[in-house]
């Protein structure tokens, strides 16, 4: 018996790593997808964000974050414990105790680490090329050690909005959502860029450098996200789990293409062409629909689940451009704020154990705690020592003014 738990939990610890690996891999596909979809003088700028910000992660998150999510407290106020990933478990699970983890707790902190590391990510493209490096990295200083481990405490901790009913498998609104609404506080005081919006009303186009980066970008996010949602299964070492995985991974790569279709189908008959940047936001919309239930659905029903998320963020995308006049280069509040909510809804359509009244809770606290705090956390960076560059730095590319270096050189200054 004993070798078999010994089995059991070998062979779910691997699993758990592997996947957490998996969307590690999601931090390349972000940097390579903003990349790709901002002007080449900025991006040496957003491929520094982008290893900073996980880098600051991993340690934030390994100095308080994870204690404070999943250390104690009374359901609404988390303890703050420091060090919280601290130990292995190998120890309880051969001692046969009925509620013995049945995985490596280094293998969930590492787990859950790389999903800070996500939800800061989402910040990274909606500020691009016009906020300080140095502001946006002390802001992942905060967000990723404090406001998303509170109300990660509040759902996956055991706090109260579990105990109301809310159910988010991998993250739709936990992960998405809270980046997104970081994201969209910090774009409000932030402003646009320049030249995006006319005196007289206009919108101006700023195209990507590099669709084809773009392009890669979002491909290995798709394959990340196998990771993001299959390991939240949280084992793999019975049937009943291997099965649940499989159906898992096969929801979530359907949800990806019909969202990615249906984006470019609306896309042809909105603006007459195929736009590729909405195909692309179209997949990644998809995948964020399904992250909130991808285990219950049908097949044929996550496919139609991310074909509305794909929808969705076409025309969310236009309305925050157009009419709000919110400057966001990627998308990334549209892809995973209204693709996130549409996502914690979505659980209702398969999953009878989740309620309305519960899933609304989900949506109004997480993002009502992430935005005003992430609000007042990008007031007091901005008034302590700013968050936007110059003009004339915004205007000859923030590579130069932030990092001393473009990534290509050639093609951004005429050389003699």
């Amino acid at each position: 018996m004993e070798q078999v738990t010994e089995l059991s939990y070998a062979l779910d610890t691997f699993y758990f790593l592997l996947c957490g690996a998996l969307v590690m891999w999601m931090a390349a596909g972000f940097t390579m997808l903003e990349s790709g979809l901002v002007r080449a003088k900025n991006t040496a700028e957003i491929l520094t964000k982008n290893i900073g910000l996980y880098s600051i992660a991993c340690i934030m998150y390994m100095v308080c974050g994870y204690g404070i999510m999943y250390g104690d407290g009374n359901g609404f106020i988390p303890g703050i414990s420091l060090l919280g990933a601290d130990d292995n478990t190998v120890a309880e699970v051969l001692s046969g105790e009925e509620d013995a983890p049945y995985y490596s707790s280094l293998a969930d902190f590492f787990f859950q680490v790389v999903f800070v590391a996500t939800a800061m990510s989402i910040v990274s493209g909606a500020v691009a090329e016009r906020m300080k490096l140095w502001a946006f990295l002390a802001f992942a200083v905060v967000l990723t050690g404090f406001i998303y481990p509170v109300q990660g405490y509040w759902t996956w901790g055991e706090g109260f909005l579990d105990e109301l009913g809310y159910s988010d498998y991998a993250g739709s609104g936990i992960v998405h959502m809270a980046g997104a609404s970081a994201a969209l506080a910090g774009v409000l005081l932030l402003g646009a860029r320049k030249g995006k919006y006319g005196p007289r009303g206009e919108v101006n186009a700023i195209p990507g450098c590099n669709l084809p980066l773009a392009t890669l970008g979002t491909l290995i996010l798709w394959l990340g996200w196998f990771g993001f949602n299959g390991g939240s299964e949280l084992k793999i070492s019975d049937v009943e789990s291997a099965n649940n995985v499989a159906r898992v991974f096969t929801n979530t790569n359907l949800a990806a293409a019909g969202g990615l279709v249906a984006a470019l189908l609306l896309a042809k008959a909105w603006f007459g062409k195929a736009d590729l940047t909405m195909a692309l936001n179209g997949a990644l919309a998809g995948l964020v629909s399904i992250t909130a239930e991808p285990l219950t659905p049908t097949p044929l029903l996550a496919t139609v689940i991310g074909a509305i998320g794909g929808l969705l963020v076409v025309v969310s995308i236009v309305i925050l451009d157009r009419k709000l006049r919110i400057d966001d280069p990627v998308g990334a509040i549209s892809v995973h704020g209204t693709a996130g909510i549409w996502g914690i809804l979505a659980v209702l359509l398969s999953n009878d154990e989740a309620t309305l009244a519960g899933q609304l809770a989900g949506i109004a606290v997480i993002f009502a705690w992430v935005f005003l705090a992430s609000l007042l956390v990008w007031f007091v960076l901005k008034t302590l020592v700013g968050i936007r560059v110059s003009p004339e730095e915004e205007y000859a590319g923030v590579d130069l003014g932030e990092c001393g270096l473009e990534a290509y050189p050639e093609f951004t200054r005429t050389r003699e």
